[in-house]
């Protein structure tokens, strides 16, 4: 047969089954792409973001014997050569090169004290061997080559060092001030100079914050602190630091460049992190002090592959149901393009020709509308920024084999024998016990594996378990099973209450609709996981951004919290009250308590709760009322009256139990107290009410740390895993709505000879052009209505089916997802959509077989 003369002959069917095959090849193909862009930002978002001391590599070793000293700078970069040799080769494109970004090496001390300090500062050596480009010197000198002095009878050295300028403050430190350290293998310290770090911000700091910062601890059972600071001293100053006698450390960083990961290499570095610690370890064979490999790395790759299984879960159920939407609408397509063919291969066959032929005649023009379409699908794709998946070359190949196979086994089953006649409009055909049978055990097994899953949970946190992709699947076939089998019933029932009545066209309509055969029902089940999948990813949608709200009033406590490591002064407070679009202030104090007189210890907060509840207005958490006494966390309860150490010592009885205090306490021990049972508050807590910016807010409180709970909502909706998994599940509903009515408007279509047919015999008896109209729709809607039923109860149904399965707290501030509140308007919409599309498609159809000469349509002896 000519190929291109059956196109040309129905050039209307092949566009529109081309137009569906590029949508179908662009969404499988592109989603994919656009889906793995995200995750791999997201991978890059959380290592930048990271500390850097838990996202870089470190070498570190703490030498103890002269023999281990290292005293110059070349023998610490060839440890650094020798480490960069060991790395995996999985591991080296992640790696900085050697002298770019944060890496360096460095050699400290740590736990130094000041002699005559009594073990309250501590002044530790350290070495940077990049320090000239990290820091800018304010005061004195950079530090030069040691010398010596005489203390307690003895020689000792004397290194020169500088200080960050904050130290000259905090420790009451001076340039030129002489130190001596240690209890009892003494060194001194000469300070000539003070430095600044030229960039404070720059992640190569996190590594050396002892250098940058003073560090205050205060040990337990103490009122005073423990202050530490880290000076620099020169490359002179490494030929006499030794680890004997002192506690010494060598580190060698090797930075991480989050611009180069990728979520698929995530399994991949893990286990070359694994390797390259091993390898460390073989170096220390041998020596006393062993090297080791101090990272966080692998806890944050575990965590990530936490939360990316579960959106590639999500991922793979709304992308798996998208894939069989677009197959099954592209088979309604295919199914028509036959259809509208009937008339040549029928013909064809009873001249002689083969089942070869025709079948191949079908296929061969499915194949030429389907495979050009699949090739501009696939090429508009890489449109969509990403990695190439495997997914985006078969997504395509798979379109075109599952239709042109499809196309090629209908033709061949439909013309095995020739001019086969079929009456299957009188009565349904009745299924075989071994179809029963199978249909049933499907059901079953849908129904026990959604119950084990909520009985069992995911076998792995960190990986795929198929055994929650499969659920889904098993469910929503058991769903159309029941929906193709239980249909007729109450159609039937209709059928015969309209029988009774005296007009003709509800029966005639209903018994149609009733006495539908399963191949013309089929295609309309496509609405079925297309109004599952899609009311399933709305829904999703819908409480991971309800728990981001309710995330971020956790993490927050109030609109603007303003808080401060030391007092906030009452002119600052006052400040804050009168700044512009600030409504209301409610002061607090926090601070950790002594519980009884033990070692007992508890975080509180004094508030009034009563202006804290007023402040909070609609928030979605409240606070019990709290006239006097104390609300305590679980862990203190039932306990009555106790008494608690802070300023003074205060009892309190028990008046609730409350499990957390948003913006402040979620878990351990804490209490929540009314501020006026302290004898003078020192107020470090401030809760705003109103639209204020918040760097005004920090301004007027330099010491504070300001955040609002728009910001915070902000920073969770911003992840790029969080925005991947919505943002998809957004597209796929748009993308399965639209689907569910290309499936209605083809389901028409494909029926619509069939139906034009049974109209002009009934016209023949007196139809008039309304009741046909009638007709139409009550042989239409009901099959439309229950599927589109069954679909929408099967979206809102899947979330509370799959239960623990789908652990969706990493997108949304860690509060776990479990509020899929039954919102009717999307389910509404979709209904009435394709209820109204249905009722359209019947009015056209009508409108257009009105225009049919019942010659056209009725043959001779079509009457007898």
């Amino acid at each position: 047969m000519r190929i291109l003369l059956l196109a040309r002959v129905h050039l209307g069917t092949v566009a529109a089954l081309s137009v569906l095959t590029i949508s179908a090849c662009l969404l499988i193909a592109g989603l994919p792409r656009g889906m793995q862009a995200s995750f791999d930002q997201a991978l890059r978002r959380s290592l930048s973001t990271a500390a850097a001391q838990q996202a870089d590599l470190t070498v570190a070793v703490a030498p103890d014997s002269r023999g281990e000293d290292l005293h110059e700078r070349d023998q610490f970069a060839a440890r650094d050569r020798e480490w960069r040799d060991l790395l995996p080769p999985g591991l080296r494109p992640l790696i900085t090169p050697a002298g770019t970004g944060s890496s360096h090496t460095s050699a400290k001390t740590t736990v130094t004290p000041i002699t005559g300090t009594s073990g309250t500062q501590f002044f530790n050596l350290g070495w940077l061997s990049d320090a000239d480009r990290r820091v800018t010197w304010v005061q004195g000198r950079p530090p030069g080559k040691p010398g010596t002095t005489r203390y307690d009878g003895e020689t000792i050295p004397v290194f020169e060092v500088g200080v960050v300028a904050e130290a000259l403050r905090e420790m009451d430190l001076r340039v030129g001030d002489t130190k001596t350290l240690g209890e009892n293998d003494y060194i001194a310290v000469k300070i000539v100079g003070a430095f600044e770090a030229k960039d404070p911000g720059d992640r190569y700091w996190d590594h050396n914050l002892d250098i940058l910062r003073v560090t205050k601890i205060q040990p337990p059972g103490s009122l005073d602190f423990e202050k530490h600071i880290t000076s620099l001293m020169s490359d002179d100053g490494l030929s006499v630091l030794s680890g004997e006698g002192r506690h010494l450390a060598y580190h060698w960083v090797l930075p991480v460049d989050a611009t180069t990961a990728n979520a698929l290499d995530v399994p991949r570095l893990t286990a070359a992190i694994a390797d390259f610690d091993r390898l460390i370890g073989i170096q220390s064979t041998g020596t006393a002090s062993p090297y080791r490999l101090v990272t966080g790395l692998p806890k944050l790759l575990g965590d990530f592959r936490a939360a990316l299984a579960t959106a590639e879960t999500v991922m793979y159920l709304v992308l798996g149901g998208l894939l069989a939407v677009a197959l099954g609408v592209l088979v309604l397509g295919v199914q028509l393009l036959a259809d509208r063919m009937e008339h040549t291969l029928t013909l064809a066959r009873a001249r002689g020709g083969s089942l070869r032929q025709v079948a191949g005649t079908g296929a061969a023009l499915t194949g030429l509308a389907e495979a050009p379409a699949a090739l501009a699908g696939y090429a508009l794709s890489y449109l969509v920024p990403g990695p190439v998946l495997p997914i985006v070359h078969a997504g395509p190949v798979l379109v075109i084999v599952v239709t042109v196979g499809y196309a090629a086994t209908r033709l061949a089953v439909t013309y095995r024998t020739p001019l086969h006649e079929r009456r299957d409009d009188v009565a349904t055909a009745r299924p075989s016990a071994k179809r029963i049978t199978l249909e049933a055990l499907v059901i079953v097994l849908a129904l026990a594996g959604a119950y084990l899953l909520r009985a069992r949970g995911l076998t792995d946190s960190a990986g795929q378990d198929p055994f929650l992709l499969l659920v889904p699947i098993a469910l929503t076939l058991a769903a159309a099973l029941i929906t193709l089998r239980c249909y007729p019933f109450p159609l039937r029932l209709l059928v015969r209450l309209t029988a009774r009545g005296r007009a003709a066209v509800p029966f005639l309509g209903l018994t149609r609709a009733a006495r539908a055969r399963s191949a013309s029902v089929l295609p309309v089940l496509i609405l079925l996981p297309a109004l599952g999948v899609s009311v399933f990813a709305a829904v999703i949608s819908d409480g991971i951004a309800g728990t981001q709200t309710r995330a971020s009033w956790q993490q927050v406590g109030a609109p603007i919290k303003m808080t401060s490591n030391i007092e906030i002064p009452a002119e600052a407070i006052e400040r804050v009250r009168g700044a512009a679009g600030v409504e209301q202030v409610v002061p607090a104090q926090t601070a950790r308590v002594q519980v009884g007189y033990g070692a007992e210890r508890a975080e509180a907060i004094a508030v009034d709760v009563a202006q804290w509840r007023r402040l909070m207005g609609e928030a979605p958490f409240g606070l019990p009322d709290l006239p006097s006494g104390a609300l305590v966390s679980p862990e203190l309860q039932g306990r009555g009256t106790f008494e608690i150490g802070w300023q003074s010592r205060l009892k309190l009885p028990t008046r609730g139990v409350i499990a957390s205090v948003p913006g402040f306490f979620t878990k351990g021990k804490f209490l929540v107290v009314p501020i006026d049972v302290l004898t003078r508050p020192a107020v470090n807590t401030l809760l705003i009410k109103g639209d204020a910016s918040v760097d005004a807010l920090k301004r007027l409180v330099p010491s504070a740390t300001v955040v609002s709970q728009h910001g915070t909502l902000r920073a969770i909706q911003d992840d790029p895993l969080t925005s991947a998994v919505r943002w998809t599940m957004l597209v796929v509903t748009v993308a399965l709505a639209a689907y569910a009515l290309v499936a209605v408007v083809l389901a028409l279509v494909v029926g619509a000879a069939d139906r034009a047919r049974a109209v002009s015999f009934l016209r023949t008896l007196g139809l008039s052009e309304r009741q046909a109209q009638r007709l139409t729709v009550l042989e239409i809607l009901p099959v439309i209505l229950v599927t589109t039923l069954v679909g929408l109860g099967l979206g809102l149904g899947l979330p509370a089916a799959l239960g623990p399965g789908v652990d969706l707290s990493s997108y949304a501030g860690d509060l776990p997802v479990g509020d899929y509140s039954l919102d009717l308007f999307l389910p509404s919409a979709l209904a009435a959509g394709l209820a109204a599309a249905a009722v359209l498609g019947a009015y056209t159809h009508t409108a257009v077989s009105r225009r049919r000469r019942l010659g056209t349509v009725l043959r001779v002896g079509d009457l007898t």
